[in-house]
């Protein structure tokens, strides 16, 4: 059997202004958009192993923290969790206590992580 993922789908109330977010925050193109759904991916045509990501239009409200969510790997912690609030993210407590990552919302109050920045190379 055959089988490969589509697209990770995010419901949303506002698929454009989330789509918009995510796709400043990744730097990647939008691909589809409709009132209804809008689709963001790091690619113009598609690659195998690589997936969209969907924003689909959903009335419900967010109620509780998110089941899946995008851990998010920079170069420099401190510079992309403030790039990412210029974006319209905010800091997010879900309990996490004292960690090395910085958990945030983006413009919906999705969870996502800001892993700590990425070591140098060495000989870099």
């Amino acid at each position: 059997m055959t089988i490969a993922i589509n697209s990770l789908t995010v419901d949303s109330r506002d698929p454009r202004a989330v789509a918009a977010f995510w796709s400043a925050a990744l730097d990647w193109p939008i691909l589809y958009d409709s009132a209804d759904e809008v689709m963001i991916a790091p690619f113009d045509e598609r690659k195998p192993g690589v997936f969209p990501v969907l924003f689909l239009k959903n009335p419900d409200d967010k109620r509780v923290k998110n089941r899946w969510h995008f851990d998010l790997a920079p170069e420099d912690q401190a510079a992309e969790v403030a790039r990412l609030e210029g974006l319209g993210a905010r800091r997010a407590d879900i309990g996490q206590g004292e960690v090395d990552w910085v958990v945030m919302a983006d413009v919906e109050g999705n969870e996502f992580c800001v892993l700590k920045s990425l070591p140098k190379e060495v000989g870099a």
